[in-house]
């Protein structure tokens, strides 16, 4: 999306109480690689209870988080715990649980070494992001900023004709100030951040924007978009024919020509230079074949008409929202994305992701689960206040994913790494 004068200043100062601009800046242009110090995680050894028991426990002791659920299997004692999260209870689909990195993220909330859990039934797909993640480790890390965030509902009103359309409109164009008023009675956490309107005939679309704080704000923004709109229709001057609280606008778990027009949840991105021995050494390419694998399939990509232009955010992007109890039909709009790498003359590799639509939240939804909550607190971004650190390291574990598969794709890589994981034997 493309910032007006007023929306960055506003952004700019939403980022600001976050975090100092002058520290981040410099943390952001570092004048040298930072010191690498290796993690010593136990990774090699995949399906072994020995090799995962280790894993676990040094997971717990570096990180300070408790995997029971996740890892031991005890057993979930209240049901109660689902209220709100599911219809006609009949047990549970355990989806296998990964972890990859740890990945060290710069940014402003997320600053820090992190291990990212992973829930997918697809092999290769961990080996490949861990891997990705090793490369940036050794890299000096990846710088990882959340931008800006906004959430949308677009309610619909249809009208006899034009001009009693543009009777209500000219009503309610100055009503901006009352709808906030509502929305502030309506929630605690929503903030109506702006109105914009869309004519098409007689039918008049309503796109409001909201903050929504740590929650990823589907079900906020809906519940505040309903009262206003039964306060319009309560004193609107014209009725309308009918109205929908959603007239499908919004871009709603849906990729949609919108994505880099606006921003739905939060808009992130991420950039890392590898080194030409670490290219060489963990994801056994070079620079110059990376780019131009990523430049011929970009071409690819826009001849297939793809909104965006990315490897696979959707692989890592929906292990993560299940593993973290995120709304995994909403994968749908944040795989929506751009991923640029460059080769440099000293054989080391420029790489950048953009995700105008990462729609994540640390509190409401499936996050309080008790398996997903122990992934969240596994990165310590469950709870309020980090959303905007998660949105930065699932950012940074997209560009680990994107640099894995294309250095595979590279040099003829990705047919075996499937062979070798990705069957049964």
């Amino acid at each position: 999306m493309a910032f007006s004068y007023t929306k960055a200043l506003t952004a700019l100062q939403k980022l600001s109480e976050v975090h100092d601009i002058e520290t981040l800046l410099q943390k952001l242009n570092p004048t040298e690689t930072p010191e690498v110090v290796r993690s010593g995680f136990p990774s090699r050894e995949l399906l072994n209870l020995h090799a995962m028991d280790a894993r676990v426990e040094f997971l717990e002791q570096n990180t300070g988080a408790k995997l029971d659920l996740l890892a031991r299997n005890k057993p979930m004692d209240d049901l109660n715990v689902l209220e709100g999260n599911i219809e006609n209870y009949i047990g549970m689909s355990r989806v296998p649980t990964g972890v990859i990195g740890p990945i060290k993220v710069i940014g402003s909330a997320a600053d820090g070494d992190f291990f990212v859990p992973l829930a997918t039934s697809e092999g290769a797909l961990v080996a490949s992001y861990h891997r990705g993640a090793k490369a940036t480790f050794l890299a000096g890390g990846v710088r990882s900023v959340c931008l800006t965030q906004g959430v949308q509902r677009a309610p619909l009103f249809r009208f006899k004709n034009l001009g009693e359309l543009g009777t209500f409109l000219l009503w309610l164009l100055p009503l901006e100030d009352k709808f906030r008023e509502i929305v502030s009675q309506t929630s605690r956490y929503a903030q109506l951040d702006d109105l914009s309107t869309n004519i098409e005939g007689n039918q008049l679309t309503l796109l409001f924007n909201y903050i929504t704080g740590d929650a990823s704000g589907q079900n906020m923004v809906t519940i505040c978009t309903d009262a206003i709109c039964q306060w319009i229709i309560q004193n609107c001057p014209v009725q309308p024919e009918c109205w929908y609280v959603e007239g499908n606008f919004s871009g709603d778990k849906k990729a949609t020509a919108q994505s880099f027009l606006n921003v739905r949840g939060k808009k992130v991105t991420a950039e890392t230079e590898l080194p030409k021995e670490v290219i060489e050494g963990v994801l056994k390419t070079s620079a110059d074949k990376i780019a131009q694998y990523c430049q011929s399939s970009t071409l690819g990509t826009i001849q297939s008409g793809s909104i965006g232009a990315q490897g696979h955010y959707a692989n890592g992007l929906a292990a993560l929202f299940i593993a973290t109890g995120q709304d995994a039909a909403c994968v749908s709009e944040a795989a929506v994305g751009i991923t640029r790498m460059e080769a440099r003359k000293d054989g080391s590799l420029y790489a950048a992701v953009t995700l105008p639509n990462l729609i994540v939240g640390t509190v409401g939804g499936g996050t309080a689960l008790p398996t997903q909550r122990e992934c969240l607190e596994l990165m310590d971004c469950y709870g309020p206040d980090k959303a905007r650190k998660f949105a930065e390291i699932a950012a940074a574990m997209v560009l680990a994913g994107e640099l894995s598969i294309a250095s595979a794709l590279s040099v003829g890589h990705f047919t075996s790494a499937h062979e070798r994981l990705g069957r049964k034997k």
